[in-house]
């Protein structure tokens, strides 16, 4: 590998100009290229970060020592496979691919060649779910909201879109996947496609017990993204948006007067330092960058992937 490795980068849309953003500004990469099939789009972001400008993906990729895919999801399964042919290390954002059986043969792909391989579950890295980890020690149940207003440029459903974070926010609480998935969606917008979900209503169970509730929404008036995680003793609520957590402790409650009129509630609460001010997408690539330089296991990443996919495809079948 050389000195600083080189970076391509497949997508040049509104997330693939973040992933430049954050590649040539992180200190840890360079931005080798841009793909992206309209010269407009492709060769103005290439351009603004010094980067070559490709229309479709080379057929040589030496020189290379990762490459992102920004893509539209139904573009991701063959560009994978390719540069997982290839032998370069790969980052894909959040879905793998478009269905099960795809996400696993790319997974498997990459097994197979002893390649590193990364899903863009971005909110792992987000500092108040860094910061929570610490402070739960056996969550009992954890409660996960997604809600958006309606953005007609997503094609998938809100299972793919918006629903896998939480799912694999969930599954990575509790350490494990689940055994039992229930699930209501529906479809609301006339602008959306007849075959996807603008709400999505989950109830997870996993094998200690312990249950999850994820609602997700792109027919919202509002964004929202909260995690709750219960402990026995404790509630630890992140607010994935503002980046805080706050934790609750309840010591007694009482009606609010002696005609039993009311509610009065006595609760520790508790505001922790959070660990990072960092925007979770740099506190991703510095993830990639270490699979890149073997400081990282490939290995125990790629285990990490295929979980929220599994549950996601079960609850589109569904």
């Amino acid at each position: 590998m050389t000195a600083i490795p080189r970076v391509l980068l497949i997508g040049a849309g509104a997330m693939g100009s973040r992933h430049a953003r954050i590649t040539s500004l992180s200190g840890r990469a360079s931005l080798a290229g841009v793909v992206d099939p309209r010269k407009d789009v492709g060769s103005a972001l290439a351009a603004q970060y010094g980067a070559d400008w490709f229309p479709e993906l080379p057929d040589d990729l030496a020189g290379l020592d990762g490459v992102v895919i920004a893509a539209a999801t139904e573009a991701h399964y063959s560009l994978a496979l390719d540069v997982l042919g290839a032998g370069v290390p790969l980052f894909v954002e959040k879905p793998l691919a478009d269905s099960l059986q795809q996400t696993l043969e790319i997974i498997d792909e990459s097994e197979r060649r002893g390649v590193p391989l990364m899903c863009g579950f971005v909110e792992r890295y987000n500092p108040a779910v860094i910061t929570a980890r610490a402070l739960f020690d056996a969550p009992v149940h954890v409660t996960a909201t997604r809600h958006s207003p309606y953005a007609p440029r997503i094609r998938t459903g809100v299972a793919w879109d918006l629903l896998v974070h939480d799912v694999d926010l969930v599954l990575t609480t509790f350490g494990a996947e689940p055994t039992r998935v229930e699930s209501l969606t529906g479809r609301f917008d006339a602008r959306s496609l007849s075959n996807t979900e603008d709400v999505a209503e989950v109830l997870l169970a996993f094998p200690s017990g312990g249950i999850g509730h994820i609602s997700s929404s792109r027919v919202s008036q509002r964004k929202v993204r909260s995690l709750w995680v219960h402990d026995i003793d404790k509630l630890v609520e992140i607010d994935l948006l503002r980046r805080d957590v706050t934790v609750f402790r309840n010591v007694a409650d009482q009606p609010a007067d002696a005609g039993g009129r009311g509610y009065r509630q006595e609760t520790i609460i508790e505001i922790p330092e959070i660990v990072s001010s960092r925007e979770p997408l740099a506190e991703q690539f510095d993830h990639f960058a270490d699979l890149l330089t073997g400081a990282a296991d490939a290995d125990a990443e790629r285990a990490t992937i295929a979980g929220a996919h599994r549950v996601v495809a079960q609850l589109v079948m569904d």
